[in-house]
């Protein structure tokens, strides 16, 4: 008598009937997110005929999603799919940590050198990271933003730090 190991690849509190885990739980996901949606837009003004209100259009990609959602989570019902993969904190946390250093340098530090450390802090984010690549892509980037936004569409940008304004 020869037993087969277990074909379980880490999914186990799957309920059988679920044959793409990776996709049910992504339209679980997307469906929560849909009605957090709806929940968040309940105070708002709807549409009134043919006018639109506040809520109008949170009401609408709410609902909208939530089908998405429900699409999603019944291809993990009735299709094979991959299973849960492990979540990678590190991209996520170094994103947003670039979006909360560039809110927070922006005004001290001038659009030039807070954009271009944000863009560094971002790519921490993987261990893939070619430094001179990354160094590259980040000047360029920089250079397009600091013509873009004062120049090419006349926002208020202060492109340097204020030491070396005054």
């Amino acid at each position: 008598m020869s037993e087969t190991p277990s074909q379980a690849t880490g999914d186990s509190w799957m309920p059988k009937w679920v044959k793409g885990p990776q996709d049910f739980v992504g339209g679980i996901a997307l469906m929560a997110l849909a009605l957090f949606s709806l929940w968040a837009s309940r105070d708002l003004q709807g549409m009134h005929g043919f006018s639109f209100g506040a809520g109008t259009a949170p009401r609408m990609f709410g609902g909208l999603l939530f089908a998405l959602g429900f699409g999603v989570a019944l291809v993990g019902i009735f299709s094979e799919g991959a299973p849960i993969q492990k979540y990678h904190w590190r991209g996520p946390f170094f994103v947003s940590l670039a979006i909360i250093s560039f809110a927070f340098t922006i005004r001290p530090l001038g659009l030039i050198v807070s954009a271009f450390a944000s863009f560094m802090i971002a790519a921490l984010g993987t261990p893939e990271t070619k430094w001179t690549e990354a160094i590259i892509v980040g000047i360029c980037l920089t250079v397009g933003c600091a013509l873009l936004f004062p120049y090419a569409l006349g926002l208020p940008f202060q492109l340097f730090p204020r030491f070396m304004i005054q």
